[in-house]
């Protein structure tokens, strides 16, 4: 039972990475519709959306030196 889950988890991940880059296939993308959760993906999608924007803001932190 916790293998399936962490195996619908980790497609899940991939999903939605491959959306968020725009490299999705089409028959991933009929394979989550069919068979996906959809609080499974607004999690995930909400998880990967904050990972990004602390990416970014801590990229921008160490480009631009902060003043005193």
């Amino acid at each position: 039972m916790l293998s399936i889950i962490q195996s619908n988890l980790k497609d899940t991940f991939k999903s939605v990475a491959a959306a968020f880059f725009g490299v999705q296939s089409e028959s991933t993308r009929k394979r989550d519709f069919s068979q996906g959760k959809l609080s499974q993906f607004i999690l995930v999608g909400i998880i990967c959306v904050l990972v990004f924007i602390a990416t970014l803001v801590a990229i921008v932190s160490l480009v631009i030196p902060s003043t005193p």
